[in-house]
């Protein structure tokens, strides 16, 4: 059997592209053009915004694959996982990368079993083997102390879902063209057994740090759990979200959604601040499509000032007190 192209699970949310869409077709497209074949978007939902659709194609995608119905209106994995795999025995292709979001984390390995392949989750690199041709995996393993390299020389599709907030989308190309297809599927496999009733936010993911603008984060370097709370005034004086290093949420000065990471979340904020915080690799991986890093850390050798915009080589219990106190001005 001949297996072709690189597909892109889409996510939509009320019909409208959510942004992870676009961040993963900057993954598939760098995979396509290696590959030399097509970059396909599909989307599962009900009346799915057509300038969305457009979009996908100005960011990337050679085609767009749209599957809408009534049953797609809301994530339920049976359906979602059914159609996918339809369209997968349908058209054969090559890789199939989803986002490891929570439709991703779901629909990917439901996926997988349904077409007899491999896949590998919360990747942070996909590359294209040279010699091969074969999807290089690259993921975090044993608490994200190594880099896995993980293959699936036998099997096709290829399969990986990609960390959200690891990479930026492709600035728009409005003379980019290609096809938006509305495919139809057999309405038997879009039954399900569980049913949406209602949705409520996880009150322990008080501040969701992959989708904040600012993320202010504290580390080891804070010496004990009462001072944290100056990372958590900071953040609320600029309207932003608590992070922290892994050795504070080992420390159970922070909850773990807050930590920022490999073992972690990957964030890409609009302005991002390490306090305390020396820089593991791990770390840094976590931070890396961040627009803005400012650090704070007393020793000038810090790796943290390798990749900040901004370091400021201090005591923090010094800066911190007084950047408190501006902040509280400007807010007043």
């Amino acid at each position: 059997m001949s297996y072709k192209d690189v597909w892109v699970l889409s996510e939509q949310e009320d019909g409208k592209i959510k942004l992870v869409s676009y961040e993963l077709l900057t993954r598939g497209r760098f995979l396509a053009d290696k590959r030399n074949v097509k970059l396909v978007a599909i989307i599962l939902g009900k009346s799915i915004d057509k300038e969305g659709l457009q979009e996908l194609i100005y960011r990337g995608a050679n085609k767009v694959i749209v599957i809408e119905d009534t049953s797609l209106e809301y994530f339920l994995p049976e359906p979602y996982a059914n159609t996918v795999a339809s369209l997968i025995q349908k058209y054969n292709p090559e890789i199939i990368i989803a986002s490891a979001t929570t439709t991703g984390r779901t629909v990917m390995p439901a996926v997988a079993i349904k077409c007899i392949t491999g896949l590998t989750a919360d990747c942070t690199d996909l590359d294209i083997e040279e010699e091969t041709g074969n999807l290089i995996q690259t993921r975090p393993a044993i608490g994200g102390n190594i880099l896995a390299t993980i293959m699936t020389p036998k099997y096709r599709p290829q399969m990986a879902t990609v960390r959200p907030h690891s990479n930026k989308p492709l600035v728009p190309d409005n003379s980019r063209t290609g096809d938006i297809i509305y495919e139809k599927v057999d309405k038997s496999i879009l039954k399900s057994r569980i049913k949406k009733l209602d949705f409520k936010i996880n009150q322990e993911e008080d501040a969701n740090i992959q989708d904040a603008d600012v993320v202010i984060s504290g580390g080891k370097g804070l010496k004990k759990e009462e001072n944290f709370q100056m990372i958590r005034n900071i953040a609320a004086l600029l309207d932003g979200a608590v992070g922290a290093s892994r050795e504070a949420v080992d420390l159970k000065w922070a909850t773990y959604p807050h930590q920022v990471g490999l073992s972690g979340k990957t964030v890409s904020p609009k302005f991002y601040m390490a306090v305390g915080i020396s820089g593991s690799v791990q770390h840094l991986a976590g931070i890396k499509t961040a627009e803005n890093i400012v650090a704070i850390n007393s020793d000038p050798e810090a790796q943290i000032f390798q990749v900040a915009d901004y370091g400021i080589v201090a005591d923090l219990f010094e800066v911190l007190p007084v950047l408190t106190k501006k902040l509280e001005a400007l807010k007043q």
